[in-house]
């Protein structure tokens, strides 16, 4: 098997408006982009009313927090970064994933929640199909 076969092609962040994606996820994000590294969809999830600039400004705020700014890495991740509101136990919004995962086969999925909400997640995944190839990361 090649070594690119198991890699995921798509990050999924459930909880993605919290502290934990705040303040590791994003600078950590920025830094596989500073490094051409950030080559897949990143999708943030939440319930929180948000648009995508809102997340997006999150993230800048979130990466200029964490050190000097590369401009150029900081566009790579801005690129890749998608946003989706919905309640974890909608299964319409598993449906809206689908639709943002696209074409990916092995997407990871990072559960940025409370352990509480991990069974509600990872049993909507299943029943919507996308937990087929895919990674959770708790």
């Amino acid at each position: 098997m090649a070594e690119s076969a198991g890699r995921s092609d798509a990050l999924v962040f459930f909880g993605a408006t919290g502290d934990l994606v705040y303040k590791k996820i994003f600078p950590a994000l920025y830094a596989m982009a500073r490094r051409g590294r950030l080559n897949v969809p990143v999708i943030g999830v939440a319930r929180s009313n948000w648009t995508l600039d809102q997340f997006r400004d999150r993230a800048r705020e979130s990466v200029a927090q964490h050190g000097p700014v590369d401009e150029r890495g900081l566009n790579v991740l801005m690129e890749h970064l998608r946003y989706l509101r919905g309640d974890y136990g909608d299964p319409h919004m598993y449906e809206t994933l689908g639709k943002e995962l696209g074409g990916a086969h092995r997407p990871l999925y990072y559960l940025a929640i409370p352990p509480s909400q991990f069974e509600t997640i990872v049993e909507g995944l299943g029943r919507s199909g996308h937990a087929k190839n895919a990674r959770v990361v708790v």
